[in-house]
């Protein structure tokens, strides 16, 4: 297989298991240290200096995880049904620091709850570390179309 065809397996394996809320495999797909980073209003920023929507590290996604299965994420009772479309996926970058490959895609995702749909359009970045079972996630951007505008509640994985 090519590279690209290897990046294209596994973020749409991402994208499945997100989708099927099995949480340890999502985050088995997940490096450590690793940064999962939604910003909110600009797409390039401090994320330490400024709010986003999500900024998480290892234990923040074991956290977030751990509350939407162990039902401590009261306002997905009941739970979100997603559904994304991961496409136009290119690599920018075969050999980044310390082996890593950066890609990036865009994701349509439509999220279905109490009879409302919500649809989010994203660019997302990726950069993704070789591992000897496959790559790993290093750092996830999600960039939303809308960041800048009221969003509803996304307590479900984006």
């Amino acid at each position: 297989m090519t590279l690209l065809a290897d990046v294209t397996d596994f973020l749409l394996l991402e994208a499945e298991l997100a989708d099927a809320n099995a949480y340890d495999e999502w985050l088995a797909l997940w490096d450590d240290p690793c940064t999962y980073w939604v910003p909110c209003n600009l797409d390039d920023y401090d994320p330490t200096k400024h709010v986003s929507i999500v900024y998480d590290d290892r234990a923040r996604l074991e956290e977030r995880c751990f509350r939407l299965t162990a039902g401590g994420a009261h306002s997905q009772e009941p739970q979100s049904k997603v559904c994304r479309v991961i496409g136009n996926i290119r690599i920018v970058n075969p050999q980044g620091e310390d082996g890593t490959v950066e890609a990036t895609a865009r994701a349509i995702m439509v999220e279905l709850r109490l009879g409302r749909k919500s649809v989010y359009a994203a660019r997302c970045h990726y950069t993704l570390r070789r591992s000897p079972s496959g790559f790993k996630l290093r750092q996830k951007k999600v960039m939303l179309l809308d960041a800048d505008e009221p969003l509803g509640n996304m307590t479900f994985l984006i």
